[in-house]
């Protein structure tokens, strides 16, 4: 069995990056390449050899967030940074960490910056008749229109979780953005594991703790996208789910979702098949690994 999506969570070579430090404290990865850019901001950053820092004249969380949003909206007029979102990210190594500062969501690959996220396995227990009960699962097909991922397969919700959410509220939020389900059914999904990934990315490095959550639907409910982001659902056996996982027509987040769901509910063994060993590694704690 061949599964690319675990292979790539952690696709990553950190010797083409420098760490992006505010302190003492690793915060991100900038791309070797990236670093000239900041040299215009000499007043803002320390460019060492092996270390981008943080001037240590910026002390708070304001003069922080006013200098790195001086520096994205420039690097955004040049065409550096894209895909503006007008949603605030906090910079902060675990969720529930204080924020070091605030930053426009589509600068976190620039900066390498941790970043969080929801997602939903929407499950429901199809009765095949004389073969007993199978749980299939929804499945999204993304916008064309998206600016990550366009036209990929998706889980059948998933989102980003920007400054002043919980991680219930967004999952709720998502719930009822992406697929019509309404709040009383959402509340009712269940928490499963979180997913590190860390890999290069167009835009720079993606670096994100990712909150997998599964939630049995009844078999009358049929998901509608409500914000545009979703061009279609469908029901899949986990035989054709499978094949999207194997094929790559599925996202690096969704295929990861889906493999979780199924080691937690026992339909697949992590000892049974060696592509499945890596997956042990990305529910670990998240560490920046440092170049050798």
């Amino acid at each position: 069995m061949s599964l690319p999506c675990i292979a790539a969570a952690r696709r990553f070579d950190a010797t083409r990056h420098l760490p992006f430090m505010i302190g003492d404290l690793q915060v991100g990865w900038i791309r070797r390449q990236d670093v000239d850019l900041l040299a215009r901001w000499p007043e803002f950053f320390e460019l060492r050899e092996l270390t981008v820092t943080l001037a240590a004249h910026l002390n708070q969380v304001e003069t922080r967030s006013a200098a790195l949003g001086q520096v994205i909206d420039a690097l955004a007029a040049s065409g550096r940074i894209t895909g503006w979102r007008h949603e605030t990210y906090a910079i902060r190594n675990a969720f529930d960490d204080a924020p070091l500062a605030f930053i426009e969501r589509a600068a976190s690959p620039f900066f390498g910056t941790m970043t969080y996220g929801v997602n939903v396995n929407g499950v429901v227990s199809v009765d095949r008749g004389a073969a007993g009960h199978e749980t299939s699962m929804w499945i999204a097909r993304r916008s064309p229109q998206k600016q990550v991922d366009p036209g990929m397969l998706d889980t059948l919700v998933g989102g980003g979780i920007g400054w002043g959410c919980s991680v219930p509220q967004a999952l709720v939020k998502e719930s009822w953005e992406e697929s019509g389900i309404p709040a009383e059914l959402a509340s009712q999904a269940v928490i499963g594991r979180t997913l590190h990934i860390l890999h290069e990315v167009a835009a720079g490095t993606h670096a994100e703790q990712l909150f997998i959550y599964d939630l049995e639907l009844p078999a009358d409910f049929v998901p509608r996208n409500q914000d545009g982001e979703v061009s279609e659902h469908r029901l899949s056996r986990p035989d054709e789910v499978l094949q999207c996982l194997q094929d790559g027509s599925m996202t690096v987040y969704a295929g990861l979702s889906v493999l979780d769901h199924w080691l937690r509910s026992g339909h697949l063994n992590q000892h049974d098949d060696p592509a499945l060993e890596g997956m042990a590694a990305l529910f670990a704690a998240p560490l920046w690994p440092q170049p050798a």
